[in-house]
C-alpha cells in the first residue's frame, strides 16, 4: 500500500449528511485496486469542480470541471437580444478552474490563455438541451426560475434547475433537471424528472445545433451515441459535441438547424443521459476520430462499470 491520500469527496446530494464517499483514481482495464480507509487529519482536496449562480450576469448558472465549462441562462435573460434557449459551452485550455475570473473580466469572447467563449447557441438546443417533441415541434421552456447546488466540488458539482409549467401538445408540464460534472470528464450527466398527466410517456428531443459550414456527424441511435465535431471557427479553433444515452433512443433526425435524438419520458420515471464536448485548442482530443473514441470509451464504461466490494 502506498499510503498516499486519493482525491475523494463527501457527496450529499443536497441532504444533511453523506450519501456517498467519491474517491478518484485510475484502474488500468481488468485490473484491481485496494483503497484503505485510515482514521486521521486528511490534507485539503484542491477542488476540480464547481457550479453557481450568477446574478451579475442576468441569472446565467454555470457549470465546470479541469477540463471544460458551460453555462444555461436564466429569467433575467428573456426578451433580450442575448437569449439563448440551449446550453452554452465554455471551451479551457487549463486545468484550473475559471468561471469566477471569466465572469469578473467580462471578456468571455476573448482568449486570455485559459480559453473562452466562441460557442453560440441562440434560439436551439445548444451543446445537448432537452425539450418535449410533438409533430416534429420542439416545445422549449421559459429559461430556467428556480436552482439549488447539492454538491459543489472538489470531485463532482452537481445542482438542480426548475422550470415554470408551460403548454406542450394541449397540456401544461413541469420539468426539473438534476446536472452533475465530475472531475477529468468532457461529459455532464443530466437528469430529467417531468410531470404530466394526458399520455403514458413524453416524447422528448435531445439536440445539437449545427452550423452552416460542413462538419463530421456520427449518428448511432441503436448505440445511443450522438456526436458532432464542428467546422473550424475561424482562429478560435474547433469544438466537438456529444451526447450518450443509457439505452437506445427512437430515432435520429437531421434538420436545418439541429441534430436531434428522439426518446421517451415514460410517466412516473426520470430520463437519463450525458452531453458535453471538447476543444482541439486544450491538445487533449484533437479530432473527430479521436472524439468519437473518446464518447465510445465512456459508453463502455457505462456498460461495464468498475465493481466495487467493501471488505
Amino acid at each position: 500500500i502506498s499510503k498516499k491520500q486519493l482525491p475523494y469527496q463527501l457527496e450529499y446530494r443536497g441532504a444533511e449528511i453523506p450519501q456517498n464517499l467519491l474517491v478518484q483514481l485510475s484502474i488500468a482495464a481488468g485490473g484491481t485496486e485496494k483503497i484503505v480507509i485510515e482514521q486521521g487529519r486528511p490534507t485539503p482536496v484542491v477542488s476540480k469542480t464547481f457550479c453557481r449562480y450568477v446574478p451579475e450576469r442576468k441569472d446565467d448558472f454555470a457549470w465546470e470541471n479541469d477540463r471544460i465549462a458551460f453555462r444555461v441562462y436564466g429569467k433575467a435573460l428573456e426578451g433580450t437580444k442575448e437569449n439563448a434557449n440551449g446550453i452554452d459551452v465554455w471551451v479551457k485550455r487549463t486545468n484550473q478552474l475559471i468561471l469566477n475570473e471569466r465572469y469578473k473580466r467580462g471578456e468571455y469572447h476573448i482568449d486570455h490563455g485559459d480559453g473562452m467563449d466562441y460557442y453560440h447557441v441562440g434560439f436551439s438546443l445548444g451543446a445537448g438541451n432537452i425539450a418535449p417533441y410533438f409533430n416534429d415541434s420542439i416545445y422549449y421552456p421559459t429559461n430556467y426560475r428556480e436552482w439549488k447546488v447539492l454538491d459543489n466540488g472538489p470531485l463532482r458539482s452537481s445542482f438542480q434547475l426548475s422550470y415554470d409549467p408551460w403548454e406542450v401538445n394541449g397540456e401544461k408540464i413541469t420539468m426539473t433537471k438534476t446536472i452533475s460534472l465530475d472531475a477529468g470528464m468532457q461529459l455532464s450527466r443530466i437528469e430529467v424528472s417531468s410531470s404530466f398527466s394526458k399520455t403514458d410517456s413524453l416524447p422528448v428531443a435531445v439536440g445539437i445545433i449545427k452550423r452552416n459550414d460542413p462538419g463530421t456527424i456520427l449518428l448511432e441511435h441503436a448505440n445511443g451515441l450522438m456526436a458532432y465535431w464542428e467546422p473550424t471557427h475561424l482562429q478560435d479553433g474547433t469544438t466537438g459535441v456529444g451526447c450518450l444515452f443509457l439505452s437506445p433512443v427512437k430515432e435520429v433526425k437531421v434538420n436545418n438547424l439541429h441534430m436531434l435524438s428522439i426518446a421517451q419520458i415514460p410517466k412516473g420515471q426520470s430520463f437519463v443521459y450525458y452531453a458535453g464536448a471538447a476543444w482541439d485548442k486544450a491538445k487533449l482530443i484533437t479530432s473527430a476520430p479521436a472524439w468519437f473514441t473518446y464518447l465510445q470509451g465512456v459508453k463502455n464504461l457505462m456498460k461495464t462499470p468498475p465493481e466495487i466490494k467493501i471488505r
